[in-house]
């Protein structure tokens, strides 16, 4: 993978990466913020995602609206926040770099004075509301609170979702926010990459000329998170207004990058990527006991958590679900995945690695990809040795992860209609969450 890049860091500890592409004439600017919920504390969640929204409100020498300057050059823009960093970046025509660079320091720089009573409680709003479309009144969307709440003790910042707490949310105050933001969206904490059709030297000259005289901040709290353990299987109910019953099935999984993590990757792909996976092929197609089925390693960077979704078909159970789950992972733990498997759960890692690269920015295009590896590791061009850990991945090491991580300590949450509890897995206890 040969993605040439140019790495500068700023005197106020800003890291810089440029990667020339002229292919195209557009240029990519993304920036990362090494900040998610994992940093905020029990009784102060959803600061992250909350300033993710204010960050588009305006700042001191543009109080007004984000997109609309960009989106007049014909530019896009976006930004995201999860458990560990937050990002934002914007694709414009290449003679309007300046243009993105600038509106982009001037929020890192002075946010604080042009952030206002009136715009915390309208982006509060905002929130709250996303919270309710998304969660509270979304079938199943109660689910991964209650999944995320039981993997980690209330001390452990995984222990609650990126969204944050509703109370938390209500009861933040704006002096709050702002200790936030003075804390981690700060040129110390941040990585820039300039992707596209720019030359490096120039790029890094409008970095430190709209960048250089930001101060720094101070240094970030590390995030020391206490022991997570699961010494058995908890199982949980969960009533919520659906038709279909579902099941799900967490276990602790190593960090992102860690050992076992690409492995537990692929052994994902095996068991339910597509309809030749296994759980597809033995739930959905043969026995009809599921309408849909998903695994995933949820990779984060303290620890992640791998699990198992699935769906009842109409007049089948979850214990009909569970049983023929724990089939399968034992039979996989048993003999690994085949030749034929490997070699397209392989190939389908693959293709969705270079897939990312085809842009130059947005999610998961070359700029984000080294900040991604910046902010995780402290090696922009990680990507060879990022794509060789799925590479020596062989049957042996899927096995074998899949053993050391999938055994008997989990949690099993059965999400059922309201009033229909009998349907949960026995043993379950409700869980209370909002």
């Amino acid at each position: 993978m040969n993605i040439p890049f140019v790495h500068h860091e700023l005197p106020n500890g800003l890291d810089v990466i440029v990667h020339e592409d002229h292919g195209c004439p557009i240029v990519a600017v993304n920036i990362w913020y090494h900040v998610g919920s994992k940093n905020e504390q029990p009784g102060r969640t959803g600061f992250a995602h909350l300033f993710e929204h204010l960050m588009f409100e305006g700042s001191k020498n543009h109080d007004s609206g984000y997109f609309r300057p960009l989106q007049e050059v014909g530019g896009v823009l976006n930004g995201s926040t999860n458990a560990d960093r937050t990002n934002y970046w914007e694709v414009v025509p290449a003679n309007s770099v300046e243009l993105a660079l600038w509106m982009e320091s001037d929020r890192m720089g002075y946010l604080l004075p042009a952030l206002t009573d009136a715009k915390f409680e309208n982006q509060r709003n905002v929130v709250l509301n996303e919270r309710r479309q998304n969660y509270e009144n979304r079938p199943y969307g109660l689910a991964g609170m209650s999944l995320v709440s039981a993997l980690y003790p209330p001390d452990h910042p995984y222990h609650w979702m990126t969204i944050g707490a509703a109370q938390d949310i209500k009861a933040a105050r704006l002096d709050d926010v702002r200790e936030f933001f003075q804390t981690y969206y700060r040129p110390r904490n941040a990585s820039l990459a300039i992707a596209g059709d720019i030359d490096a030297d120039r790029a890094v000259a409008l970095a430190s000329a709209y960048f250089g005289d930001l101060d720094p901040g101070p240094e970030t709290p590390p995030v020391i998170p206490p022991a997570a353990h699961l010494t058995g299987e908890t199982r949980l109910i969960l009533e919520d207004r659906i038709e279909l019953p579902r099941l799900y099935i967490a276990w602790h999984s190593p960090a992102l990058f860690g050992e076992d993590d690409a492995e537990l990757d692929l052994v994902s792909e095996v068991l339910a990527g597509g309809k030749t996976s296994r759980l597809y092929r033995s739930l959905v197609y043969e026995q009809r006991i599921a309408s849909e089925i998903a695994a995933s390693q949820g990779s984060r960077e303290l620890g992640s958590f791998f699990q198992i979704i699935a769906t009842a078909a109409p007049g089948r159970t979850l214990v009909d679900l569970e049983q023929a789950i724990a089939a399968e992972v034992a039979r996989f733990i048993a003999d690994g995945p085949s030749a034929v498997e490997l070699e397209r759960c392989m190939a389908q890692a693959e293709a969705h690695f270079l897939h990312r690269l085809q842009t130059v920015g947005g999610f998961g295009g070359k700029s984000d990809q080294l900040n991604a590896y910046n902010i995780y590791l402290g090696a922009p061009g990680y990507f060879d040795e990022d794509l060789e850990r799925y590479r020596r991945a062989d049957a042996a090491r899927l096995r074998a992860a899949a053993e050391k991580w999938l055994g008997s300590g989990r949690v099993v949450l059965s999400v059922v209609p309201r009033g229909q509890s009998t349907l949960a897995l026995a043993g379950s206890q409700p869980v209370s969450v909002s």
